[in-house]
């Protein structure tokens, strides 16, 4: 009697597939990625990180005129937020890059063999690479994986071992949306690029990622775990906020 009375469910509605295209940004061509969204109440341009992308969020039924007017207004904002991003690729003979905070000069040894390093020469940090021009980017990003992967290893056993956890395992990867993850199961994951993060970030990200292990969730208990791992973690926070995206930024190949 009272089911006939209640008011039938909305079918829950389907967004459609995201639209890729591509903006020209003061001569600059970049992949746009427009998501429709029948929950949206207004339109949203964000630059994915690294400023490599953009992507926006559009409401349900506005035409394609309001998205061009839109894309059109914001053409300024855009161009002083892509400003900061370096477009050409530094990662060659006399560039530069950041390990553990420090900025090296790429030093191109011309040596078809020979392992990449950093090495102080005249008060200033190197990083000495050899092999081909073209497999310079490659063979850094190489040496930050090894990098990272020691750092990473020693303090997440560090601090699991101060809160009597057990990690599962550890992986590296190039994730965009997080530095980092936790699953439920104990396996952590971790971004490679934050091997160019000053030593006090790495470790925060290690002991954030530990804390997980214990807390399940970014509760204000999560977060004094945080800080009883790591003392710089609103520091930390910080600097990757103000710097992550230059991190991203760099295009290894």
């Amino acid at each position: 009697m009272f089911s006939s009375l209640r008011k039938p469910r909305k079918a829950l509605k389907t967004p459609p597939p995201p639209e890729r295209r591509e903006v020209d940004v003061n001569g600059r061509r970049l992949p746009l990625t427009i998501r429709r969204d029948f929950r949206a109440t207004r339109l949203t341009l964000r630059i994915e990180p690294g400023g490599r992308a953009l992507r926006m969020t559009v409401p349900s039924g506005v035409p394609e005129r309001d998205i061009r007017d839109f894309l059109d207004r914001h053409q300024g904002w855009l161009m002083t937020k892509l400003a900061k991003f370096r477009t050409t690729n530094e990662l060659a003979d006399g560039g530069y890059v950041m390990i553990r905070g420090v900025s090296h000069r790429i030093e191109a040894t011309g040596r078809l063999r020979g392992l990449t390093e950093s090495v102080i020469v005249d008060d200033e940090a190197v990083l000495r690479v050899g092999g081909m021009e073209e497999s310079i980017p490659r063979r850094i990003s190489d040496f930050l994986k090894k990098e990272a992967r020691l750092e990473l290893d020693r303090l997440v056993a560090v601090h699991a071992g101060r809160i009597g956890r057990k990690v599962k395992s550890l992986t590296l990867r190039d994730t965009r949306s997080r530095w980092g993850s936790c699953s439920a199961d104990g396996a952590l994951s971790f971004s490679w690029r934050i091997a160019m993060a000053p030593p006090g970030v790495i470790d925060y990200l290690a002991a954030h990622e530990v804390a997980h292990l214990r807390e399940m969730n970014h509760s204000p208990a999560f977060w004094a775990l945080c800080e009883q791992l790591c003392p710089t973690t609103e520091e930390s926070k910080r600097w990757l906020k103000r710097n992550g995206s230059l991190l991203h930024a760099l295009d290894f190949g």
